[in-house]
């Protein structure tokens, strides 16, 4: 099993980062394999609606998303992390879940998945709530932990100070490892995932 973790801030080694490192480092205990991916400091450009992702299964713009699309049949759970900025996620993160997840729902369905953010004061629980709404629509399974997913601290030293922060990290990876052993035992013994209807798309303007 394993589950793939995204840093979206702009520091590869800074508070969100090191938030992952925890969940990963419990998700490894757990023997659960893991692998972070960093999303750099090149720009992340929004979704253009081509549509042509739907056809191909990749996005006309050759960047990160790809990279990350690639990697996505092989996981079994994720973990996208974002620093707050203005109360909301990274722009390149949201930029980035809008082109993953985009007409997706099938690729993403039954897998299991987190959200984490980090601050240095407020604003963090609404931040939260942005990453989860794509888990939500997606027919993903959704990990909560002791505390909501988030660490304080305006660089990587202070978060180290955050120790219920980084509970709740630790918490969080635990609570990842033992449902997805879970779901793999529940498969061993014959349980299906849960049949889907096929879609209903009712417009509000006719």
């Amino acid at each position: 099993m394993k589950v793939l973790l995204v840093n979206g801030g702009p520091h590869q080694d800074g508070c969100t980062n090191r938030a992952l490192m925890e969940v990963s480092k419990t998700l490894e205990e757990n023997g659960i394999k893991t692998e972070i991916m960093w999303l750099g400091t090149k720009a992340i450009p929004g979704c253009i609606a081509c549509n042509a992702c739907i056809k191909t299964g990749r996005c006309v713009i050759e960047d990160k998303v790809n990279e990350f699309l690639e990697k996505v049949e092989e996981a079994d759970g994720f973990v996208f992390g974002s620093p707050v900025h203005f109360a909301a996620i990274s722009g390149s993160l949201s930029s980035f879940m809008d082109r993953v997840f985009y007409g997706r729902g099938k690729l993403f369905a039954n897998k299991v998945a987190a959200g984490v953010v980090s601050c240095r004061r407020g604003g963090a629980t609404a931040a939260f709530d942005e990453i989860n709404k794509y888990f939500l629509m997606s027919n993903m399974i959704v990990v909560g932990s002791s505390y909501w997913n988030m660490v304080h601290g305006s660089n990587k030293e202070q978060v180290e100070k955050d120790e219920e922060g980084l509970q709740t990290m630790r918490n969080l990876g635990n609570n990842i490892a033992w449902l997805l052993k879970s779901i793999e035992a529940g498969k061993e013994k014959g349980i299906n995932l849960p049949k889907r209807e096929e879609p209903i798309k009712t417009n509000f303007i006719r």
